[in-house]
């Protein structure tokens, strides 16, 4: 458990920079930042999650998809957020 907590952070961290990324319009960052992300998700044990976070996961890949910067913004500090909380608790 305390290493999903510390891949979720990581995740986080990695969102968290996509939403600067994307707010600042600088796409190259944005973009690496958003294949680091999938690719820490990818490396977390999805049905081992609770049903809030599985879903989170699941929605991910949509979600960093999205060709409006300032909503991929907004909703990469959003999941940030909440994957950090899944992190802390």
């Amino acid at each position: 458990m305390i290493n999903t907590n510390v891949q979720l952070a990581a995740l986080s961290m990695d969102l968290k920079r996509v939403a600067l990324a994307s707010y600042n319009h600088s796409s190259k960052v944005a973009d690496r930042f958003i294949r680091e992300s999938l690719t820490k998700k990818n490396s977390i044990d999805i049905a081992a999650q609770r049903q809030h976070i599985r879903r989170l996961l699941t929605n991910l890949d949509d979600m960093l998809s999205q060709k409006d910067t300032v909503r991929l913004a907004e909703d990469a500090l959003l999941y940030s957020t909440l994957l950090q909380n899944a992190a802390l608790q």
